[in-house]
Parts: structure tokens; sequence; C-alpha cells
């Protein structure tokens, strides 16, 4: 059973800013009822040798358990103490809480104390008034035309070439062996030229081959290059091209249009092109209006926010950080810092104008867009609901509810213009 909150001593310690910590003490018959109850119930599952399945008494259970049963007895109370306490005192921290000055003994009280962050009060005395610019919403033609360019080399047949040099866009197949390196074998690639995919030095070396070729290069590695030897050294590589093939692309016609997708002519084809890159433009302008809003409540407002949030965004952004060495991490977190600081404070504001204005995401609103999605997708609306609480996505379909209500109530207190 869960410990009763009632009988513990709490007491709040407001640290620096948003720290805080609570000092716990848990009395010494709550201490020994507890202990008694987790030895009956080690001993209702034991089975011992002489003894009855069930029926160990408590003090053999002791003799050969007591030193792990009473970690397991600390660990226990001292999570439960401090859940029951935060909810007590009405606290909902943001960091891990750090337990610390844990004094126990048996027959005595036990006292333990916690410190955390908690989510910083800010007061937003203006988050309107301002004159913000709307990014223009535009595709040209030239925009058009490379995706279409990019639809033709999707759709594009890679041809050989018997002879000669490659050039720029071909596709090579090359073998690379280290001279220095005796007994090193060939190692065969193929890549694109141009695209970035190999050093500068070794593609201009490829290029002064024909097809079936063999030299020897001093290639110069640029400091930011993957070396063996090291970044910025020379090496002498022998490169063999076996093989170049140029990219033979579709004729933009009706029937290229109809091979990539439901379109009956090219005109569809590129309608659509622009259609998509237009609601693509525009949702850029929005996200361009938001960002210039919150900069100006931020600069309007001024406030700090816990380390800890910087923390956990830095974690949060690097996937693993424990694979890190702390040098790593902590150069990390240096260059992170200020899209850190930016991205926590844009949901404090957007979290603060919510609560204080009633924007915040209803059940109902949720409702709504889970049967659009389902009716969109021809799903039942009972797998969508099941599909999005699995993966987590649940909260952030509320999420994006809440941050349009916001948006859409910070857009009608400020002034929004189109750029010239």
């Amino acid at each position: 059973m869960p410990i009763d909150v009632s009988s513990l001593e709490v007491s709040l310690e407001e640290g620096e800013r948003w720290r805080r910590t609570l000092r716990i003490t848990v009395p010494a018959n709550l201490m020994q009822a507890e202990r008694k109850a987790a030895v009956k119930q080690l001993s209702s599952r034991l089975r011992l040798p002489g003894f009855r399945a069930g029926r160990v008494p408590d003090a053999v259970v002791e003799k050969r358990f007591g030193q792990t049963l009473e970690q397991e007895l600390l660990d226990r109370v001292i999570g439960e103490a401090y859940r029951g306490a935060l909810q007590e005192e009405s606290l909902r921290p943001i960091s891990e809480g750090e337990i610390g000055e844990v004094d126990y003994q048996p027959h005595a009280d036990l006292t333990f104390r916690v410190s955390f962050d908690i989510a910083p009060d800010i007061d937003l005395s203006r988050v309107g008034g301002f004159k913000i610019q709307r990014p223009p919403v535009e595709v040209a033609d030239a925009d058009v035309q490379k995706v279409l360019d990019r639809l033709r080399e999707q759709e594009g047949t890679w041809v050989p070439i018997e002879s000669g040099s490659p050039q720029e866009g071909e596709k090579v197949s090359v073998r690379i062996q280290q001279i220095a390196e005796q007994g090193s074998e060939p190692r065969a690639y193929e890549f694109t030229l141009g695209k970035g995919e190999a050093i500068p030095d070794v593609e201009e070396a490829i290029k002064s081959l024909e097809v079936g070729a063999t030299d020897e290069f001093t290639i110069q590695f640029p400091d930011d290059a993957d070396s063996e030897t090291g970044p910025g050294d020379e090496q002498r590589l022998r490169i063999t091209l076996d093989s170049r093939k140029q990219l033979e692309l579709p004729e933009l016609d009706d029937e290229f249009a109809r091979a990539v997708g439901e379109f009956e002519t090219v005109d569809e084809l590129d309608a659509k092109v622009r259609e998509d890159l237009m609601r693509e433009a525009e949702r850029e302008a929005e996200a361009g209006v938001r960002g210039s809003i919150l900069e100006q409540i931020v600069a309007a407002n001024p406030f700090e926010i816990p380390e800890s949030m910087i923390d956990q965004y830095v974690r949060s952004a690097l996937g693993d950080p424990e694979e890190l060495a702390q040098e790593q991490l902590a150069e990390a977190k240096e260059q992170l810092r200020p899209r850190a600081i930016a991205t926590v404070k844009r949901y404090l504001i957007i979290d603060r104008v919510a609560e204080t204005e009633g924007l915040t995401a209803t059940s109902e609103e949720v409702d709504e867009r889970i049967e659009e999605i389902a009716e969109r997708s021809g799903t039942p609306i009972s797998r969508i609901y099941g599909q999005l609480q699995k993966s987590g996505q649940l909260e952030r379909l509320e999420r994006e509810i809440t941050e349009r209500k916001v948006f859409d109530f910070l857009k009608n207190q400020s002034e929004i213009v189109a750029a010239a």
C-alpha cells in the first residue's frame, strides 16, 4: 500500500530562482511497519529447504536477506515519500530529483532531502502590439523546374560509356589503393562526380583517367576530411577507373507525367508541383511569422530559464549522450546552447499564453482532429486513436492544436504586414 503522506514531516526550501528542496522525515514506526510488511511479503514467496512453502520464519528471512531487504525498503520508501510530498505540496518538477543526506538506522526515523527544479513562473506583461512582417509567398518557374528536373533524374537510366574520361554528373566505378601501406588491397567505390561524395583531389584525378586506366596520384586531404593519416595530410593513391555511366533523362512529356503519378498530362504534373511548392512556401511564411512574434515577446519580456531545461534539450538533441565523453558533452552543450535557450523559451511562452488565455487543446478538439485524420485516410477512428496513443503521438497532436490556438490569438494582438 502507498505510504500515508500525512504521517510524514515535510519542509520545503526555496533555493536560487527555480531550485526547490524537500526535506522529508519518515517516522520510525512507519519504517518498522513497512519493513515488517516487506519481510512478510518475501516470506510468502520463498521456498527454502526445511521449510514449508510460504512459511519461512521472519527471523530466517531477516538473517539471509536483511541487507537486500533494507536497500529495497529504502529505495521504495524514499520514492513513495518523495512522490507523495510533491503531490501534497502541489509541485511539478522539471528535472530529476537529486536525493542526498539519507540518514537511517534500524528502529529510527528515515530522513533525506530531494532537490529539483520547477518550471519558471514567467510574467508576460506584453504579448501584442508588435508589427510583424510576413515573408512573401511566391513560387518561381525556376523552382518548379528544379522539382521536375529532380523527378526526371529519379526516373533516369544510367547508360555505360565504354571509353573516354568521365565528366561532372557522371557515375564512376573506381578502385583506390594506398601505395604507402604495404599489402593493402584496393577498395571499390561507386559515386557520382560533382556531388561532394569524394574529396576534390580524388575527383580531379578520376576525371584525368580513361575507362580501364590506372595511375598514381598525390592527394591532399582537406582539414575536414576523414583520413586514416589525419586531416590535411597528403597520400599517394593508385586509382583505377573501371567504368563510367551517363544519366539518360526521360522526356518531360505526358508519358513521363503518367509514369510518376496519377496525371494525364505534363500540365497536370506541373500544376501539382506548383501547388505543393506554394503550400510549402505558405508553411514557411507562417513559421516565419510565428518565429518573429516569439522573438518580439522574448525581447519585450526578458526572462531566464533553468539550466536543467537546457541540459534536457541538449540530451534530447544528442540522442544518446552516454556515449560521449564529458568534454564532448560539454562542447556539444555549448554549441547547442543558443538554440536550446530559444526553443525552451518558445515552449514556455506558448504554455504560459495557453494557460492564461484558456487556449489548451480540449478533448473535443482532439477528437475532431482524429476524426479528420481517420476520414482522410479511410481508417477507423479507434485504430487511429490507438496508433497515436501507442506511438506517443497523441500528446504531440494535442500540442499542435494548442500551438495553433495560441498563435491565432497572438497574431490577433499584433499587426501582420506583407514584407516589401
